[in-house]
């Protein structure tokens, strides 16, 4: 009767270790499966992207500023010409930038470069007069109150400067005429007093 329970007993033990050793790997399998499941879910799963702030300011804090969107390529181009003694190219393009700006700017800019090239002798627009002319309704615009191109406001200095220095070339012109005229009356009123002298010298011989 001993015997039957130590073997039962021995049985029981056995098959005890027995389930001890099955168990852990079938829990290591387990929790392997779990490992990769929850891998493949977390690939799958989208992850959540932190926001990203940038510290831009905010539209009350902005000062948006207008960029200047005129185009002086014909101006800028009118002056090259000039620089290199090109009057007729110059003319040109201060007549294009003129009529593709059409601005009351444009205008003012194009109409003193032209007088300006009006008043330089080499030119083949040479002709003072017509500087002057139309000088006198530009000069009346304030140029810097249009903005005008930096260049034009150097012209328009020049242009006030070359016609005072015609109006003395005028005066001095003027100066000249009037002393030839009494120089030629002089040579005339010598001619009749010598003419009268002779006549007087032959009378008394």
């Amino acid at each position: 009767m001993l015997v039957n329970r130590s073997a039962a007993l021995i049985a029981a033990l056995a098959l005890l270790l027995q389930a001890c050793a099955v168990t852990p790997d079938g829990s290591s399998d387990v929790a392997a499966t779990s490992r990769v499941e929850a891998e493949a879910s977390a690939e799958t799963t989208p992850r959540e992207v932190p926001e990203l702030n940038l510290n831009l300011p905010s539209p009350e804090q902005c000062d948006y500023v207008i960029e200047d969107t005129d185009d002086y390529t014909f101006l800028e181009k009118g002056y090259s010409e000039l620089l290199n003694g090109e009057y007729i190219e110059a003319v040109q393009y201060f007549q294009r930038y003129q009529r593709t700006e059409a601005s009351p700017r444009a205008n003012l800019e194009a109409g003193i470069a032209i007088a300006y090239v009006s008043m330089l002798p080499r030119s083949p627009f040479y002709d003072p007069e017509a500087a002057r002319y139309s000088f006198t309704a530009l000069k009346e615009q304030n140029a810097k109150q249009l903005g005008v191109h930096k260049m034009t406001r150097l012209m328009r200095q020049s242009l006030i400067n070359l016609l005072i220095l015609q109006d003395h070339v005028d005066d001095l012109d003027n100066l000249n005429t009037t002393l030839k005229e009494d120089l030629k009356k002089r040579e005339e009123a010598l001619k009749r007093l010598r003419a009268l002298t002779l006549g007087q010298k032959e009378g008394a011989q």
